[in-house]
């Protein structure tokens, strides 16, 4: 897990680049999505952390967003219930 605050721009579109950041996260509301996510890229980027892959954010304590990841968040919220 990376916090955007931490990494230079340069080093960010890097990760990109290389497919090392595929998915970013709210590390106040512990949400995670897709890097194109609305409701992603209206965070601060104080708030803003990015993950390798799923298993990362998931261990991690985050959960799915409900807006870009609705087939993911949905088997989440059945196995809360």
């Amino acid at each position: 897990m990376w916090q955007h605050i931490d990494i230079e721009q340069s080093d960010l579109r890097q990760k990109l680049k290389r497919g090392e950041i595929r998915f970013a996260g709210n590390r106040q509301l512990k949400i995670y999505g897709t890097l194109t996510c609305h409701s992603g890229k209206r965070m601060m980027k104080t708030n803003r952390v990015f993950f390798t892959d799923e298993s990362e954010a998931l261990m991690q304590g985050y959960r799915p967003c409900g807006h870009c990841m609705k087939t993911a968040y949905k088997k989440w919220k059945n196995a809360i219930i």
